[in-house]
């Protein structure tokens, strides 16, 4: 019996006929129902946040965006659009005027605790690198802010 490229031979046994289908339809259904399960349980499942972690192979095609923490730390978002916060082991002075950085992973090909970013000249390695949330904006920024100062002078008020 001949097989036609492009086609499955199914159903083969003895006094069963054989059925002839297009397997493109046939795989595709069959890889969506075996995706299926996984898709839904990974929608379902939030990401850890503060949990230690590190980007894989880090360069322009696996780090999509990032924001500085003034000189303390970096927001560095992935190609999956997660967010992660490096915090160093001392203070970057160069980070929050700086356009691009490069990384420094002490061969172990990944972004993680143990690797540092360079800005202009400076090496800044990392005390923690975990997961996170978005950076904040200026709005929640500048709420930040005036709650800090409010507390402040409120423990201010009760010492006087």
């Amino acid at each position: 019996m001949r097989v036609q490229p492009g086609s499955a031979i199914l159903n083969i046994g003895k006094d069963i006929p054989v059925e002839r289908h297009d397997m493109k339809p046939t795989l595709a259904l069959s890889l969506t129902a075996l995706l299926l399960p996984f898709s839904s349980a990974m929608a379902e499942e939030p990401r850890a946040l503060g949990v230690e972690s590190s980007i894989v192979f880090p360069s322009n095609s696996s780090i999509r965006s990032w924001k500085a923490d003034r000189d303390r730390g970096i927001w560095i978002e992935d190609r999956r659009r997660n967010w992660y916060y490096g915090t160093f082991i001392g203070t970057c002075p160069s980070l929050g005027f700086a356009h691009a950085f490069a990384v420094e992973t002490r061969g172990a090909g990944r972004l993680d605790r143990l690797a540092s970013i360079i800005v202009r000249g400076d090496s800044c390695p990392f005390s923690s690198f975990v997961t996170s949330a978005p950076p904040p904006t200026k709005a929640e920024l500048k709420a930040a802010r005036e709650a800090e100062r409010a507390a402040r002078e409120a423990e201010k008020a009760a010492r006087d």
